[in-house]
């Protein structure tokens, strides 16, 4: 794996595009959360991007607790973080069976069949998803196993926290202790299981901490300025321009 230093310009501007998107994602603005992803695996591949991204996604974590904590949903969280762990250790144990290609093409068969599914829901199917345990379960689930492969659970979870109705600050809060939780939890899988976390992927991160505030407080003046329903379309939005980039690299 890269160091900054080591890489090209263009990647070095990509990288730090994905520094800024994922501190705006973690104080609101999800969907840059799911740019950033396929925006990362350009420069170093589905399964390598996954671990270097973690750091980063620690440090960003943080931000978005600290602003939106109080508006978590722990009603539906307490279903979500069992499953989510179990998701997790299915994810690393199939990591090391899948090659570089199939990991890009989870990535996009995930970003494209929740950009259907935000849709369906969004022109009416919404209103024919029950708020019940089993759903609960399967997003806990399925957002663990997408989460270690390839960091899009934010797809999966943006599915789930949509179907249930959740108003943008408790949508926010609620995710932002998801993963924080599932992130860290994440960690002994990628430096232990898969070695795609080591000393320069912190090194990394740290260095581009700077531009990680930066997309965090730009993230909370953007959310500021955005209704319920312009929140939920924008995510919808930023999921299918993740999936039109997913589609062109």
């Amino acid at each position: 794996m890269s160091f900054l230093s080591d890489l090209s310009a263009q990647s070095i501007v990509i990288v730090v595009c994905v520094a800024l998107l994922l501190g705006m994602a973690k104080t609101g603005v999800h969907g840059a959360g799911m740019l950033s992803v396929p925006l990362l695996a350009i420069v170093f591949g589905g399964k390598s991007s996954s671990g270097l991204m973690l750091p980063m996604l620690l440090l960003a974590d943080v931000f978005g607790v600290w602003y939106y904590h109080r508006h978590a949903s722990f009603k539906h969280l307490k279903i979500l973080f069992p499953w989510a762990a179990i998701g997790i250790i299915a994810g690393s144990v199939a990591g090391n069976f899948i090659a570089e290609d199939i990991f890009k093409i989870i990535m996009a068969v995930t970003i494209f069949g929740s950009l259907i599914t935000m849709i369906w829901m969004e022109t009416g199917g919404r209103e024919k998803i029950p708020d019940n345990v089993y759903l609960g379960v399967a997003a806990g689930f399925l957002g663990g196993f997408t989460s270690m492969i390839g960091n899009l659970a934010g797809t999966v979870m943006a599915v789930y926290f949509l179907s249930m109705r959740l108003p943008k600050n408790n949508f926010i809060g609620t995710a932002a202790w998801y993963f924080l939780v599932m992130n860290w939890f994440k960690v002994p899988f990628h430096v232990w299981v898969w070695h795609t976390i080591n000393i320069n992927s912190w090194i990394m991160a740290l260095s581009l901490l700077p531009v990680i505030v930066l997309g965090a407080f730009l993230g909370i003046w953007f959310v500021k300025k955005m209704s319920d329903q312009a929140y939920r379309w924008f995510i919808i939005g930023m999921t299918a321009v993740a999936a039109v980039v997913m589609v062109l690299k």
